[in-house]
Protein backbone atom coordinates (compact mmCIF):
# COMPACT_ATOMS: atom_id res chain seq x y z
CA UNK A 1 0.00 0.00 0.00
CA UNK A 2 1.10 3.29 -0.84
CA UNK A 3 2.15 5.41 1.83
CA UNK A 4 1.15 9.54 1.68
CA UNK A 5 4.22 11.29 1.07
CA UNK A 6 4.36 14.95 2.72
CA UNK A 7 3.91 16.40 -0.84
CA UNK A 8 0.53 14.73 -1.36
CA UNK A 9 -0.63 15.65 1.94
CA UNK A 10 0.01 19.38 1.34
CA UNK A 11 -1.19 19.34 -2.40
CA UNK A 12 -4.27 17.67 -0.71
CA UNK A 13 -4.66 20.39 1.94
CA UNK A 14 -4.63 23.14 -1.08
CA UNK A 15 -7.03 21.21 -2.84
CA UNK A 16 -9.16 21.20 0.10
CA UNK A 17 -8.70 24.69 0.77
CA UNK A 18 -9.27 25.81 -2.65
CA UNK A 19 -12.51 24.07 -2.87
CA UNK A 20 -13.46 25.60 0.38
CA UNK A 21 -12.80 28.95 -1.20
CA UNK A 22 -14.90 28.36 -4.20
CA UNK A 23 -17.57 26.75 -1.82
CA UNK A 24 -17.53 30.76 0.30
CA UNK A 25 -18.05 32.17 -3.13
CA UNK A 26 -20.29 30.07 -4.83
CA UNK A 27 -22.49 30.43 -1.31
CA UNK A 28 -22.28 34.28 -1.39
CA UNK A 29 -22.98 34.53 -5.20
CA UNK A 30 -26.75 32.43 -4.20
CA UNK A 31 -27.15 34.65 -1.70
CA UNK A 32 -26.68 37.52 -3.65
CA UNK A 33 -28.56 36.42 -6.44
CA UNK A 34 -31.47 35.09 -3.54
CA UNK A 35 -31.23 39.13 -2.55
CA UNK A 36 -31.34 40.51 -6.06
CA UNK A 37 -33.77 38.34 -7.18
CA UNK A 38 -35.98 39.54 -3.79
CA UNK A 39 -35.14 43.05 -4.66
CA UNK A 40 -36.76 42.68 -8.16
CA UNK A 41 -40.16 40.73 -6.68
CA UNK A 42 -40.26 43.08 -4.42
CA UNK A 43 -40.37 46.00 -7.13
CA UNK A 44 -42.60 44.07 -8.99
CA UNK A 45 -44.57 43.67 -6.08
CA UNK A 46 -44.55 47.57 -5.73
CA UNK A 47 -45.30 48.36 -9.41
CA UNK A 48 -48.26 46.38 -9.23
CA UNK A 49 -49.06 48.33 -6.31
CA UNK A 50 -48.95 51.75 -7.48
CA UNK A 51 -50.91 50.29 -10.63
CA UNK A 52 -53.86 49.82 -8.25
CA UNK A 53 -53.72 52.69 -6.62
CA UNK A 54 -53.93 54.95 -9.68
CA UNK A 55 -57.16 52.72 -10.49
CA UNK A 56 -58.31 53.19 -6.91
CA UNK A 57 -57.99 56.58 -6.65
CA UNK A 58 -60.41 56.62 -10.03
CA UNK A 59 -62.96 54.36 -8.42
CA UNK A 60 -63.10 56.74 -5.70
CA UNK A 61 -63.96 59.50 -7.83
CA UNK A 62 -66.89 57.16 -9.79
CA UNK A 63 -68.14 56.52 -6.28
CA UNK A 64 -68.27 59.59 -4.67
CA UNK A 65 -69.33 61.33 -7.60
CA UNK A 66 -73.13 59.95 -6.91
CA UNK A 67 -73.62 60.70 -3.51
CA UNK A 68 -72.10 64.28 -3.72
CA UNK A 69 -74.62 65.03 -6.15
CA UNK A 70 -77.35 63.90 -3.99
CA UNK A 71 -76.03 66.19 -1.66
CA UNK A 72 -75.96 69.01 -3.66
CA UNK A 73 -79.24 68.42 -4.72
CA UNK A 74 -81.12 67.87 -0.84
CA UNK A 75 -79.20 71.47 -0.83
CA UNK A 76 -80.52 73.04 -3.63
CA UNK A 77 -83.73 71.74 -2.99
CA UNK A 78 -83.55 73.32 0.32
CA UNK A 79 -82.27 76.66 -0.75
CA UNK A 80 -85.11 76.99 -3.42
CA UNK A 81 -87.59 76.20 -1.49
CA UNK A 82 -86.27 78.89 0.79
CA UNK A 83 -86.09 81.75 -1.76
CA UNK A 84 -89.60 80.82 -3.34
CA UNK A 85 -91.81 80.97 0.51
CA UNK A 86 -89.30 82.27 2.85
CA UNK A 87 -90.01 79.60 5.41
CA UNK A 88 -89.42 75.35 5.44
CA UNK A 89 -90.74 72.99 8.13
CA UNK A 90 -88.85 71.65 10.46
CA UNK A 91 -89.71 68.10 9.48
CA UNK A 92 -88.15 68.92 6.08
CA UNK A 93 -85.23 69.76 7.37
CA UNK A 94 -84.89 66.70 10.05
CA UNK A 95 -85.29 64.88 6.20
CA UNK A 96 -82.51 66.58 4.70
CA UNK A 97 -80.30 66.20 7.33
CA UNK A 98 -81.55 62.50 7.91
CA UNK A 99 -80.83 61.48 4.02
CA UNK A 100 -77.46 64.08 4.21
CA UNK A 101 -76.31 61.61 7.13
CA UNK A 102 -76.99 58.56 5.07
CA UNK A 103 -75.04 59.52 1.99
CA UNK A 104 -71.86 60.87 4.21
CA UNK A 105 -71.97 57.63 5.90
CA UNK A 106 -71.64 55.86 3.06
CA UNK A 107 -68.86 58.23 1.81
CA UNK A 108 -67.09 57.62 5.17
CA UNK A 109 -67.45 53.43 4.60
CA UNK A 110 -66.42 53.67 1.18
CA UNK A 111 -63.33 55.72 2.02
CA UNK A 112 -62.71 53.23 5.14
CA UNK A 113 -62.14 50.33 2.55
CA UNK A 114 -59.78 52.22 0.51
CA UNK A 115 -57.92 53.26 3.35
CA UNK A 116 -57.50 50.00 4.58
CA UNK A 117 -56.61 48.70 0.81
CA UNK A 118 -53.40 50.94 0.91
CA UNK A 119 -52.18 50.86 4.27
CA UNK A 120 -49.31 48.19 4.54
CA UNK A 121 -50.48 45.21 6.55
CA UNK A 122 -48.58 45.11 10.12
CA UNK A 123 -49.08 41.66 10.96
CA UNK A 124 -50.76 38.58 10.13
CA UNK A 125 -54.48 38.14 10.84
CA UNK A 126 -57.56 35.39 10.42
CA UNK A 127 -60.27 36.38 8.41
CA UNK A 128 -63.37 35.06 6.70
CA UNK A 129 -62.65 34.88 3.09
CA UNK A 130 -66.59 36.28 2.12
CA UNK A 131 -65.45 39.39 4.18
CA UNK A 132 -62.63 40.15 2.31
CA UNK A 133 -64.25 39.60 -1.02
CA UNK A 134 -67.35 42.09 -0.34
CA UNK A 135 -64.88 44.95 0.90
CA UNK A 136 -62.95 43.96 -2.92
CA UNK A 137 -66.18 43.94 -4.66
CA UNK A 138 -66.44 47.25 -2.92
CA UNK A 139 -63.79 49.47 -3.74
CA UNK A 140 -63.60 48.42 -7.19
CA UNK A 141 -67.70 48.07 -8.13
CA UNK A 142 -67.65 51.56 -10.35
CA UNK A 143 -65.97 49.71 -12.90
CA UNK A 144 -67.91 46.74 -12.95
CA UNK A 145 -71.13 48.81 -12.91
CA UNK A 146 -69.84 50.91 -15.35
CA UNK A 147 -69.23 48.32 -17.97
CA UNK A 148 -72.85 46.57 -16.78
CA UNK A 149 -71.21 43.51 -15.87
CA UNK A 150 -73.12 41.34 -13.82
CA UNK A 151 -71.31 39.54 -11.09
CA UNK A 152 -72.53 36.49 -9.33
CA UNK A 153 -70.99 35.34 -6.17
CA UNK A 154 -72.16 32.21 -4.55
CA UNK A 155 -70.89 31.47 -0.68
CA UNK A 156 -71.34 27.79 0.08
CA UNK A 157 -69.10 27.75 2.92
CA UNK A 158 -67.39 30.61 4.53
CA UNK A 159 -64.01 29.55 5.93
CA UNK A 160 -61.32 31.40 7.85
CA UNK A 161 -57.71 31.93 6.10
CA UNK A 162 -54.69 33.47 7.64
CA UNK A 163 -52.48 36.28 6.48
CA UNK A 164 -51.95 39.45 5.02
CA UNK A 165 -55.04 40.77 4.37
CA UNK A 166 -54.25 43.26 1.69
CA UNK A 167 -51.86 41.06 -0.21
CA UNK A 168 -54.93 38.57 -0.49
CA UNK A 169 -57.26 41.13 -1.80
CA UNK A 170 -54.78 42.18 -3.89
CA UNK A 171 -55.42 38.89 -5.55
CA UNK A 172 -58.97 38.96 -6.38
CA UNK A 173 -58.39 42.55 -7.50
CA UNK A 174 -56.00 41.15 -10.16
CA UNK A 175 -58.09 38.73 -10.92
CA UNK A 176 -61.61 40.37 -11.21
CA UNK A 177 -59.65 43.59 -12.60
CA UNK A 178 -58.28 40.91 -15.77
CA UNK A 179 -61.77 39.29 -16.39
CA UNK A 180 -63.45 43.16 -16.90
CA UNK A 181 -61.83 44.07 -19.02
CA UNK A 182 -61.19 41.10 -20.88
CA UNK A 183 -64.85 41.42 -21.22
CA UNK A 184 -64.99 44.71 -21.95
CA UNK A 185 -61.92 44.47 -24.79
CA UNK A 186 -63.71 41.74 -26.80
CA UNK A 187 -67.01 43.50 -25.99
CA UNK A 188 -68.72 40.36 -24.84
CA UNK A 189 -73.06 40.60 -24.89
CA UNK A 190 -74.54 39.73 -21.58
CA UNK A 191 -70.46 39.77 -19.74
CA UNK A 192 -70.47 37.89 -16.47
CA UNK A 193 -68.31 36.89 -13.48
CA UNK A 194 -68.99 34.06 -11.25
CA UNK A 195 -67.08 34.17 -7.96
CA UNK A 196 -67.95 30.99 -5.81
CA UNK A 197 -66.76 30.61 -2.29
CA UNK A 198 -66.15 27.17 -0.77
CA UNK A 199 -63.88 24.28 1.28
CA UNK A 200 -62.48 21.41 -0.29
CA UNK A 201 -60.85 18.88 2.81
CA UNK A 202 -58.23 21.09 3.94
CA UNK A 203 -58.99 23.81 1.57
CA UNK A 204 -60.24 27.40 1.29
CA UNK A 205 -61.05 27.96 -2.42
CA UNK A 206 -62.53 30.70 -4.41
CA UNK A 207 -62.97 30.21 -7.60
CA UNK A 208 -63.26 33.33 -10.35
CA UNK A 209 -64.61 32.76 -13.96
CA UNK A 210 -65.78 34.90 -16.97
CA UNK A 211 -67.43 34.33 -20.13
CA UNK A 212 -65.17 36.19 -22.49
CA UNK A 213 -64.07 32.76 -24.48
CA UNK A 214 -60.92 32.03 -22.49
CA UNK A 215 -57.34 32.62 -22.52
CA UNK A 216 -55.83 32.38 -25.97
CA UNK A 217 -52.23 31.69 -24.99
CA UNK A 218 -50.36 28.17 -24.69
CA UNK A 219 -49.33 27.17 -22.75
CA UNK A 220 -51.78 29.12 -20.19
CA UNK A 221 -49.17 29.26 -17.67
CA UNK A 222 -47.37 31.75 -19.40
CA UNK A 223 -49.79 34.62 -17.92
CA UNK A 224 -48.37 34.26 -14.97
CA UNK A 225 -44.98 35.59 -16.38
CA UNK A 226 -43.55 38.58 -15.51
CA UNK A 227 -44.57 41.56 -17.75
CA UNK A 228 -46.56 39.27 -19.72
CA UNK A 229 -49.66 41.05 -20.97
CA UNK A 230 -52.65 39.64 -23.46
CA UNK A 231 -55.02 41.88 -25.17
CA UNK A 232 -54.53 44.96 -22.45
CA UNK A 233 -52.79 48.40 -23.89
CA UNK A 234 -52.73 49.41 -20.51
CA UNK A 235 -51.44 46.41 -18.77
CA UNK A 236 -47.49 46.44 -17.18
CA UNK A 237 -47.75 42.90 -16.76
CA UNK A 238 -47.28 42.10 -13.62
CA UNK A 239 -50.20 41.96 -11.92
CA UNK A 240 -51.06 37.95 -11.99
CA UNK A 241 -47.21 37.60 -11.61
CA UNK A 242 -47.78 39.15 -8.34
CA UNK A 243 -51.18 37.04 -7.74
CA UNK A 244 -49.07 33.82 -8.04
CA UNK A 245 -46.34 35.06 -5.95
CA UNK A 246 -48.52 36.06 -2.87
CA UNK A 247 -50.61 33.00 -3.07
CA UNK A 248 -47.84 30.66 -3.29
CA UNK A 249 -45.31 31.84 -1.22
CA UNK A 250 -46.63 34.27 1.61
CA UNK A 251 -49.87 32.08 1.70
CA UNK A 252 -48.62 28.55 1.25
CA UNK A 253 -51.13 28.13 -1.32
CA UNK A 254 -52.10 27.77 -5.13
CA UNK A 255 -53.18 29.60 -8.05
CA UNK A 256 -54.11 27.69 -10.72
CA UNK A 257 -56.04 28.61 -14.25
CA UNK A 258 -57.60 26.55 -16.97
CA UNK A 259 -59.75 27.17 -19.95
CA UNK A 260 -63.39 26.33 -19.56
CA UNK A 261 -66.46 26.42 -21.87
CA UNK A 262 -66.93 30.06 -22.52
CA UNK A 263 -64.51 31.71 -20.71
CA UNK A 264 -61.38 31.53 -18.25
CA UNK A 265 -61.06 29.92 -14.60
CA UNK A 266 -58.89 31.14 -11.85
CA UNK A 267 -58.72 28.91 -9.05
CA UNK A 268 -57.27 30.73 -5.52
CA UNK A 269 -56.43 27.54 -2.80
CA UNK A 270 -55.01 28.59 0.48
CA UNK A 271 -55.12 26.48 3.84
CA UNK A 272 -57.85 27.10 6.13
CA UNK A 273 -56.08 26.53 9.18
CA UNK A 274 -51.95 28.31 8.87
CA UNK A 275 -50.27 27.22 12.71
CA UNK A 276 -46.68 27.28 10.73
CA UNK A 277 -47.84 30.72 8.93
CA UNK A 278 -49.07 31.92 12.00
CA UNK A 279 -45.82 31.21 14.11
CA UNK A 280 -43.92 32.79 11.60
Amino acid sequence: MKQTSLEDFIELEEHSYQLEVQNKELSQRIEEEIRKNREKDELMFHQSRFASMGEMIGNIAHQWRQPLMELSSLFINVEAQMKLTGKISGNEVLEAIQKSNEITKYMSSTINDFQNFFSKDKEKVCFHMSDQLNTTINIISSGIKKNKIDVDIVVKKNPEICGYKNEYAQVLINIINNARDILVHRKIQNPKISIIIEEKDEDAVVTIKDNAGGIKVEPLSKIFEPFYTLEKSNGNGVGLFMSKLIVENNMNGKLLVENIDDGAEFIIIVPKVLKTYIDK
